[in-house]
């Protein structure tokens, strides 16, 4: 399965890089100048990057967004190859290191900061009061409603109110209403017997 990163160097390493790929490493009158090699420590995000002999350090960054890369043989058909969500950001000794693991940028200008401004915030929410809302509904959805909720002076709470008990919701008062009413017309039309359960249908029906 193949897998793909950005790379992201210095320029005075995307240099001594191109260089590198432009010439091929047989000519080269040392070997070990012409080698790249990438790892990373236990943590998994912070690493080294070597070229030759000089090493950089790098960070494994996740990006604000999936890209896609493409092969094309022609300019003309491409070919989708992956998808691309993390970078491998390599810096310079001195510069500071990125913070966690995702980085607030994208790939072009227009993705700048976009963590920031194109995408939104996490919600702040109150996991037991997420639970007791979750609650809430299944007890509507059951037909009963025993709890509430109370708006407090900076807060909405839960609990239950004795004076607004209630076993059925108005959905449910209204179907019975009409049951009800249904059977009462039923019962009311002529004075044929109705002998059998089947009977009360024929008897509205007829």
């Amino acid at each position: 399965m193949e897998e793909q990163f950005i790379l992201r160097v210095p320029p005075s390493a995307a240099e001594r890089i191109e260089r590198l790929m432009n010439e091929s490493a047989a000519s080269s009158s040392n070997p070990d100048e012409a080698s790249l090699d990438l790892s990373f420590s236990e943590d998994g995000t912070n690493g080294t990057f070597m070229i030759g002999n000089e090493s950089f350090p790098a960070s494994l960054l996740d990006l604000p967004a999936v890209v896609e890369s493409y092969k094309t043989y022609d300019d003309s058909v491409l070919i989708k190859t992956a998808d691309v969500g993390q970078m491998i950001m390599v810096r310079e000794e001195n510069d500071p290191a990125p913070e966690g693991v995702e980085y607030k940028h994208g790939l072009t200008p227009l993705m700048r900061d976009a963590r920031r401004r194109r995408f939104r915030r996490e919600p702040d929410l109150n996991a037991e009061l997420v639970n007791q809302v979750e609650k809430h509904l299944i007890s509507i959805m059951h037909g009963v409603s025993i709890s509430g909720f109370f708006h407090g002076v900076r807060s909405l709470s839960f609990g239950v109110d004795l004076q607004e008990i209630r076993l059925m919701g108005v959905l449910q008062r209204i179907a019975i209403a009409y049951l009800l009413t249904a059977l009462r017309e039923i019962w009311i039309r002529g004075d044929v017997d109705v002998d059998y359960g089947y009977d009360l249908f024929k008897r509205y029906r007829y």
